[in-house]
């Protein structure tokens, strides 16, 4: 490992999560909203000692409220869940929502039964907004890297430096080396001598995917750069690049416009003397 690329590295941050990156109550809430008439009906068999009276009552009322059943152990419906059966078959789990008897397995094979007879719940509307917070956090990873193009943008607008975001590949037909697959690039910056096609993203975990990123922009680079007026730029940040280090090095040999949030500003006084345009 180079002492140049250690150095590099040693810059990145520890963190870029906003207070806002750790919950989105606003997704919360309205996924609460698109199920609470059902939880609020499903309500009526909270305290029940007889769940298979109450089971049949309410599905005689309205058989699609327990569509809903699957969210109370933390499933989502678009998930497709499996599980073993009584009869040892692999079934769907909403195929349990189907009759009264089979919800009242799925009831009692959940452990849902307990927690209704002894009111461990008190209003279901309120459980699931619970259960919507522990899921939301799968989607941080995708929050981390919202953050990382407001932080860039906010960069880029403190230093009055123009440019567009997300725009697509195709509006540049001199670059034929990227073949037909159409790619979005995060922030596009023009000047007067060249067009930068900026990449920007921050990992604050590691996983195979920052393989895979290391590795595609390492192969995109070259592509655009042959041509003499693009260059491909790529901004990462995040301590989950200490996982993958060695991808990373490659990558750093390959992309000579390789940046971290500290070294942006080298960047950024490149693209100043070379006049940024607006566009």
């Amino acid at each position: 490992m180079s002492e140049q690329f250690k150095h590099f590295l040693s810059q990145f941050s520890e963190t870029n999560a906003t207070l806002d990156y750790f919950t989105d109550f606003k997704k919360i809430k309205s996924n609460v909203n698109k199920i609470s008439i059902k939880l609020n009906q499903l309500n009526y068999l909270i305290g029940k000692q007889n769940l298979k009276e109450a089971v049949n009552e309410l599905y005689q009322e309205n058989p699609t409220v327990f569509e809903v059943l699957d969210i109370l152990i933390a499933i989502r419906k678009n998930k497709k869940a499996k599980t073993f059966n009584n009869k040892g078959q692999i079934v769907l789990l909403d195929t349990y929502f189907t009759t009264p008897e089979s919800i009242l397995e799925y009831i009692y094979e959940t452990g849902l039964a307990e927690v209704f007879r002894n009111k461990d719940v008190t209003n279901l509307v309120d459980y699931v907004f619970g259960i919507e917070v522990g899921l939301d956090t799968n989607a941080r990873k995708n929050r981390g890297g919202d953050n990382m193009s407001k932080a860039v943008s906010l960069i880029f607008d403190k230093a009055e430096v123009f440019y567009k975001k997300e725009v697509n590949n195709t509006i540049f037909s001199e670059i034929i080396s990227l073949g037909a697959d159409v790619k979005r690039f995060d922030f596009v910056i023009k000047t007067k001598k060249k067009t930068y096609l900026i990449e920007a993203n921050y990992y604050n975990s590691g996983g195979s995917k920052l393989n895979e990123t290391a590795r595609a922009y390492s192969d995109v680079a070259p592509k655009i750069n042959q041509y003499s007026n693009y260059e491909f730029v790529w901004i990462t940040d995040g301590q989950g690049w200490f996982s993958a280090k060695n991808k990373l090095e490659e990558a750093y040999n390959i992309i000579p416009s390789l940046y971290n949030l500290i070294t942006i500003e080298d960047f950024i006084n490149k693209i100043k003397t070379e006049e940024i345009l607006k566009f």
